[in-house]
This record gives structure tokens, sequence and C-alpha cells, in this order.
């Protein structure tokens, strides 16, 4: 006979994981949502909601702030505001959840790039006075970028514009009009009021109009697909493994995590970007041979022939390889306060491989307002969105961002100090290309 705590394990192994990121403007009230979605989903335990209200009456008020339970820094506290990506982790018996609670101040809106890389949804937020603005906006094109495949628009605190169905309609129809003109596949409209509870995980009795789902639900029950064995299999090379030991005196493995795909004792690969090519000998997986490997699986391959491979080298099959390129062309989202100029010298880094690099055009940066190009910029500042042109020293096998999150990504890198640049998602997007090259820069003519 299996206990309670034994059933709600199995039960909890059972269900799917949903990583989703929030976002917003400032006083939106995404840190609210996101405490009153912890509190009302049980989610929030005895000690951690004692001392949210401990800290709420020493700030003279009556009820919990539910916001503080993911505002955590000092400065957050003291000035309200989110400034630091917050991770929470919480699960109902339908599903388990990773959530980024993002900033919503212009200057940390490159924080969301981090939050949304790797998220399957993205809740942006509205405030119902205001609409949508310059900041909602710039949220919906990086999710749309970022090839975020579930968008929900949370209309916040209805409860301040008397519950009016016009004015939730007047918003939504407004921002799915611009998020659907960016590519975004799937836009959920919600009414909520996060400070009352309506609508986050309970119906809410004072939109009787409304007949779609709690933002609970629609978190609940939103398709997710983990399956990445069907995508193009890559697998970048971390780490060579040579014991060189008299048990193991000839082993020569090739460990590292797979991006995307499968792979096959016995299958032709090509290591990129020599081009050289061997068959899979063997599979290690924690330190037990298999036959097969898949994403996302960390495991060593051993190749029949002694070919030089290294950190940095992707291995993928022989009849699905892609094209090495040192012209990257790609849209970034620039996070540094330092600008981004034609002529910068770089280090691109593209999963394990890190290489120099020269910006050899910015033949565009977004317009947030009508999605227009603004050509030839000449450089992207902080939280700008542009398309770049970078000539790398050395060859590289990327795949378009359209069709891998994980191999179709890259940094770009002040060689100077390490700084993160920009985040950068090779391929064509929904900006345009076009202007002339940039003069080479001495000793960095590639």
């Amino acid at each position: 006979m299996t206990t309670s705590t034994e059933q709600s394990a199995e039960q909890l192994s059972a269900t799917t994981l949903l990583r989703f990121a929030t976002a917003g403007s400032v006083d939106d009230g995404k840190s609210t949502l996101v405490g009153r979605l912890l509190h009302d989903s049980k989610s929030v335990l005895a000690d951690q909601l004692e001392a949210v209200e401990h800290a709420s009456r020493s700030r003279g008020q009556e009820a919990p702030d539910l916001a503080l339970l993911t505002d955590g820094l000092r400065a957050e506290r003291e000035q309200g505001i989110t400034i630091d990506v917050a991770y929470r982790y919480f699960a109902t018996p339908r599903r388990r959840f990773i959530l980024a609670d993002t900033p919503g101040h212009v200057q940390y809106t490159r924080n969301m790039v981090t939050g949304a890389s790797t998220a399957e949804l993205t809740v942006i937020l509205v405030d119902a006075r205001n609409g949508v603005v310059e900041q909602t906006r710039r949220h919906a094109a990086i999710a749309a970028l970022l090839r975020v495949p579930h968008v929900v628009l949370a209309v916040n605190k209805m409860d301040l514009v008397g519950y009016e169905e016009s004015v939730f309609a007047a918003i939504a129809e407004e921002f799915t009009a611009y998020a659907s003109e960016l590519g975004v596949p799937e836009i959920t409209a919600i009414p909520i009021s996060a400070l009352s509870g309506d609508n986050v995980v309970d119906a809410s009795a004072n939109m009787d109009w409304y007949g779609g789902p709690t933002v609970l639900e629609h978190l609940e029950t939103v398709p997710v697909s983990h399956d990445l064995t069907g995508c193009h299999a890559r697998f970048p090379v971390q780490y060579v493994i040579r014991p060189q030991t008299a048990e193991h005196p000839d082993y020569r493995g090739y460990a590292g995590q797979i991006a995307a795909g499968t792979f096959r004792v016995g299958e032709g690969v090509t290591v990129l970007p020599s081009g050289r090519t061997s068959r899979i000998a063997g599979i290690d997986l924690l330190g037990e041979p298999v036959d097969v490997a898949w994403t996302p699986q960390s495991v060593t391959l051993l190749l029949e022939d002694d070919i030089d491979v290294s950190r940095g080298d992707i291995v993928v099959p022989s009849d699905d390889a892609p094209a090495t390129t040192q012209d990257v062309e790609a849209t970034v989202c620039h996070v540094a306060d330092t600008p981004l100029t034609v002529g910068a010298r770089v280090l691109l880094k593209h999963t394990t491989r890190t290489v120099k690099a020269i910006v050899k055009e910015i033949p565009s940066r977004l317009t947030l307002d009508d999605l227009s190009q603004h050509p030839a910029p000449g450089q992207l500042v902080a939280n700008d969105i542009g398309r770049v042109r970078v000539r790398t020293a050395e060859p590289l096998a990327l795949d378009a961002y359209a069709h891998s999150r994980r191999t179709g990504s890259f940094l770009l890198i002040d060689p100077a100090d390490g700084t993160t640049l920009a985040a950068g998602m090779a391929g064509e997007s929904f900006a345009t290309a076009g202007a002339a090259p940039a003069r080479d820069d001495e000793g960095w003519d590639f």
C-alpha cells in the first residue's frame, strides 16, 4: 500500500514542466501577480508568508504585500520595483513550473532576454489604465525574436477601471494586432486584478462577461513540447576525455550535452568546422554504454577513427550537417551600457566555441512604435534591437534560430573585460537587411 507522500511524488513525476517568464512596464503588477499566483495556489511555505506579513506590517501595510515574495533584494523593496530576474519554482497537481519574474524598467529590459531565452511561455502585463505602452511593445518584440511559442496578455488592475469589458477588449485588440505582425504564434488575453485575485487562480465574480481560463488554468493546460529528439541532431563538444591509464590506455571520448536530436552507435557523423567524418563507436551515459542518446542528456561519444576533435567542435549526422560560415547575419538585443558600433572587435560565443569577430555592418535598428527599420544607425545602445552582420575569424556551424533556439543563438562579448554586449539570434527575423560593408579594422581583417 502506497502512502499519500508516495502518491504525490508519483503524480508530480508524471506532470510536465513549463518554463515561463513575466514581463511588463513599471508598476504593472508583475511581482504582485506572481505573489498572488504562489499564494492562491498554496505554493508558499508558512515561514515565507509570515516573513512577508512581518515586512508588510513594518512598512505600515495592513494586508500582506505579495510582491515581496519575489522582490527579495533590499533595493527592490525600498523602491517597490524589480531589478534582477527572480526565479521561482512551484508545482500544482497538474504541472511543475519554473518562473522567471523579469524587471519592468527600461534599463533592465536586457534582463528579460535572460529570463525569456529558455521560456515556453511569456506573460506580458499591461496596466488597464495605461494600455499598450512602448515597454509593452518592446517585450512583445523580444518574445517574438526569442521564438517564445505562447504569449499571455494579462490586462491587470481591472478593478481600477470598474471591470469594464470595453477597456479590456480595446487593449487586447491593439496588442494582438501588434504581436501578430511580429509573428507571435499564439496570444491569449486574460483580464485580471492581481491585488484582488480576480482571474489569477480563481475565476472572478466581477467579470462574468469573461468566459476564458484563469491565468493558472491556462498555465496548467497550455500544450508544451520538450521533445527535441526530432530536431537536427547537434552535439557541441565540451571536453576531451583521455585518461591514459593502464585500465584505459587508448580511451578517447568527447563529452558534452546533446543540444538537439538523437545519436546512435554506428551512425556516420561529421565534425565541424573541420568537416572530418567518422562513425560513432560507442556512447557512454553515466558511466554505462548505451546504444542511443538524445537531448538533453550529457554523454561521452567515442568515434571509430582517431581524428582531431576539441572543445568547441560540433558533432552532427553526416547526412544532416549545417553549412559553416564566417559571415553571420543575425538580430541582436543589445544588453550592455557600452554601445555596439560598426567596426567593433568582439568575441562571439556559440555553444562551447568562442572566436574573434568584427562587426561589419549594423544595417538597421527596429523602431518599436510601428515596427519600421531605421536604416544604418551606426550603433546600437542598451536595450536596442537591430540587425548586424559579423565576420568571424573561424568558421561556425550555426543553425537558423527559427530552427533551433540552442544552436541558432550566440553572445557577443567584449574581449577587454568579458562583458556580454549582445544576445544574437542567427538568420532571418522580422527585420530587413541592407547597408554597405564597413571598412576592415587593422589586425581584425578576416
